[in-house]
C-alpha cells in the first residue's frame, strides 16, 4: 500500500470515528432529555417484577415490508431495524425483559430492504400461565396471554405478528428450520421467462454456490455448499390492461421461487442477477451451470446483484404446526395489507395511464420494454462484456489465506451466514 493509500484510509478512519462519537452524543443527549422529562413529570421509574411471573419458550411469525428499513438484524449505528422494533415492543409489553435474557433465535437475517412473510423466532416469554399449567400439558392456549395482539398494538404498522406457537425449551428457530423459501417478484418486461427458468434448474441440488452469492470469509463463512430443494420462474398475474389474454405483456407479473435448506449472503440476489442477464438474452442458458462447476471456474466473475425490493422471505417451514392464530389479528393484518395495496396500485395504475398515452404519442409505434431493466444494480456499461470475460473476485483460498495471516480467522470456518 503506497502512502496516499495509507494516509487516505487513516483519514476515513479517523472520520467514520468522529461520526461514531457523534452518534453516541445525540443518544446519551436524547436519553438525559427523557429521564429529565420524567422526573419533571413526576413519573417513577417502575420495573416489571418478572421473578413473579412464569416463562414458556414459543415461536413467534412476522410479516414485515422491510422496504423503508435497515435490515432485520439489530445494528449499532441505527435503530431503523426489524429486529430493534420488535424488541421494543417485546420489552414495552412487558414479555421480555431483555434480548440477553430471552434464550432468543431467528430463522433467518434479511437484508435492507428485503420484506418477509414469514419470518420465524423463538424465544422465552412471559406467560399468564403457572409453571403447573405449563408443564401439565392440556389445553391451556385458550387461556394464555394473546402475544400477537399485544405486539401488533405496539409495532410500526407495516411490523406484524401473524401467529405464535408452543416450542420445546431447546427449540431454535434457525437450527430446527426445516426449508425456506424466498420469492422473488418482477415484471416480463423483454425478459425470456422460459429461458430463466431453464436456467434456475441448474440450481436445484447441492452445489458450490461459491460463485453465486456474496463470500463473507471475513465472518469465518468458508463453505459454501448449499442444497436447493426446487426452483422455478412462472409468470404470476397477467397484465390487467391487456384486453388479448392470448398474448404475453411486457407489463406481466412474474416470480422466482426458490426452496433451500439454507442460504448464503446475498446468494438469491446473485441467482437473479444472472437470470436477468440470461432473460435478456446476454447470457445462455448453461452459464448457470458453468458458474457451479467450481472447478473451471474457481473464481466469481463480476456482475451486478438484483435489486433488494422484490425480494421476500416468503415461508419457513418446521416440524410444528399448532399456531395460535387469533382472527381478530389476522383481520386487522388483511386490513391493513389491503390499504398499502390499494395505494400501492392506485400509484401503479396512474403510471401505467401515463405510459399508454406516451406509447400512443409516438410516431412510429415503437415498443419499448424497459420494465425490468432497473432491477439490476450498478452502472450499466453501453456495450455488454460477457460474464467469463469480466475481471473475477480473489479466489475463496486466496481470501481464506489473507485473513489467517491477518489473524481474523481460525482455521475452522463457519458453515453459513445468513440462516
Amino acid at each position: 500500500m503506497c502512502n496516499g493509500e495509507l494516509k487516505e484510509l487513516i483519514n476515513h478512519i479517523q472520520q467514520l470515528e468522529a461520526h461514531n462519537n457523534q452518534l453516541k452524543n445525540i443518544i446519551n443527549k436524547s436519553v438525559a432529555e427523557e429521564c429529565t422529562r420524567n422526573n419533571l413529570s413526576g413519573k417513577k421509574d417502575r420495573k416489571f417484577n418478572f421473578s413473579k411471573c412464569s416463562k414458556r419458550h414459543v415461536m413467534l411469525k412476522l410479516l414485515y415490508l422491510g422496504w423503508e428499513y435497515q435490515g432485520y438484524t439489530t445494528q449499532e449505528d441505527t435503530t431503523n431495524t426489524i429486529e430493534h422494533n420488535l424488541f421494543t415492543a417485546l420489552v414495552r409489553c412487558c414479555l421480555v425483559e431483555s434480548r440477553q435474557t430471552s434464550n432468543y433465535s431467528r430463522c433467518g437475517r434479511t437484508d435492507k430492504g428485503v420484506s418477509s412473510f414469514c419470518q420465524v423466532v423463538s424465544l422465552d416469554i412471559r406467560s399468564r400461565l403457572t409453571p403447573e399449567q405449563l408443564s401439565g400439558g392440556g389445553n391451556t392456549i385458550e387461556e394464555e396471554l394473546d402475544y400477537s395482539k399485544l405486539l401488533n398494538r405496539v409495532l410500526p404498522p407495516d411490523i406484524r405478528v401473524l401467529a405464535w406457537c408452543p416450542a420445546p425449551p431447546d427449540f431454535s428457530a434457525r437450527f430446527d428450520c426445516k426449508e425456506r423459501t424466498y420469492k422473488y417478484f418482477f415484471p416480463r418486461g423483454n425478459l425470456n421467462i422460459e429461458a430463466m427458468d431453464a436456467a434456475v434448474r441448474y440450481a436445484v441440488g447441492c452445489h458450490d454456490f461459491r460463485n453465486l452469492c456474496k463470500m463473507d470469509v471475513a465472518n469465518g463463512v468458508c463453505k459454501y455448499d448449499r442444497r436447493i430443494l426446487s426452483a422455478e420462474v412462472k409468470v404470476l398475474a397477467m397484465d390487467p390492461f391487456d384486453n388479448n389474454a392470448d398474448t404475453a405483456s411486457a407489463y406481466d407479473m412474474c416470480e422466482l421461487t426458490l426452496v433451500g435448506q439454507a442460504y448464503l449472503w446475498h446468494q438469491v440476489r446473485c441467482i437473479m442477477g444472472i437470470l436477468l442477464l440470461i432473460g435478456q438474452g446476454k447470457e445462455k442458458i448453461e452459464v448457470m451451470k458453468q458458474l457451479l462447476d467450481i472447478e473451471s471456474h474457481p473464481m466469481k466473475p463480476q456482475y451486478c446483484l438484483a435489486s433488494h425490493v422484490p425480494l421476500n422471505l416468503f415461508h419457513c417451514e418446521f416440524e410444528c404446526s399448532d399456531w395460535v392464530i387469533s382472527k381478530e389479528v389476522l383481520i386487522g393484518v388483511i386490513r391493513h395489507l389491503q390499504q398499502e395495496w390499494t395505494m400501492y396500485n392506485v400509484k401503479s395504475t396512474m403510471i401505467r395511464s401515463m405510459l399508454l398515452e406516451c406509447q400512443g404519442m409516438l410516431s412510429d409505434g415503437g415498443d419499448i420494454q424497459e420494465q425490468s431493466s432497473c432491477l439490476l444494480q450498478g452502472i450499466q456499461a453501453k456495450g455488454y462484456q460477457p460474464l467469463f470475460q469480466r475481471p473475477t473476485c480473489s479466489s475463496l483460498e486466496n481470501r481464506i489465506e489473507h485473513f489467517v495471516k491477518k489473524h481474523r480467522l481460525e482455521i475452522a470456518c463457519s458453515d453459513d451466514r445468513s440462516n
